[in-house]
């Protein structure tokens, strides 16, 4: 499934989890995910808003790794933005954090069961847009764009009423 690729957002101190998401997700649906290490070169807050939104334009959905040490991060609400003014379909994965309310807008996952159900939706709504549009791989990302909003809202409708949400 190369037309989807999930930009997975999380503070350093979850970059085990996230890693643990992306392997799961690239090994049990074969859904790209890229995981947002910072280069190390990258200095300044100019370099890194750069890289990252080059990142975000090549992905299609944003899965924020949230726990308590996500109140410490700066770039995981930044990049939850971004995705948001791209119209992104967001969701949140962690187990046993208090959320802040701005986060509730969006499904929230708590377990692999959940992300399982997460990655059937992902897929299923990458089916259907392409079906809907009659559009070829290469123009998914033009096609999704188009769509926009309808799509997203749809997608959050699938998942919280897979999620009981």
């Amino acid at each position: 499934m190369a037309t989807v690729k999930i930009f997975i957002s999380h503070q350093k101190q979850d970059s085990s989890a996230a890693l643990r998401v992306q392997s799961y997700m690239k090994n049990s649906h074969d859904i790209d995910c890229y995981l947002d290490v910072i280069d190390p070169d990258l200095r300044r807050g100019e370099e890194i808003a750069d890289h990252l939104r080059n990142e975000l334009s090549k992905c299609s959905h944003l899965l924020a790794i949230v726990s308590e040490a996500t109140k410490l991060s700066w770039w995981v609400p930044w990049e939850i933005g971004v995705a948001t003014e791209k119209d992104f379909p967001l969701a949140t994965f962690g187990t046993n954090v208090a959320l802040p309310e701005y986060l509730m807008k969006w499904p929230y996952l708590k377990s692999q069961s959940d992300l399982t159900k997460y990655a059937q939706t992902v897929s299923e709504m990458s089916r259907e847009t392409r079906l809907l549009d009659g559009v070829s791989n290469e123009s998914f990302n033009t096609a999704t764009a188009s769509v926009g909003r309808s799509s997203t809202r749809r997608f959050y409708q699938s998942l919280r009423s897979k999620l009981g949400q």
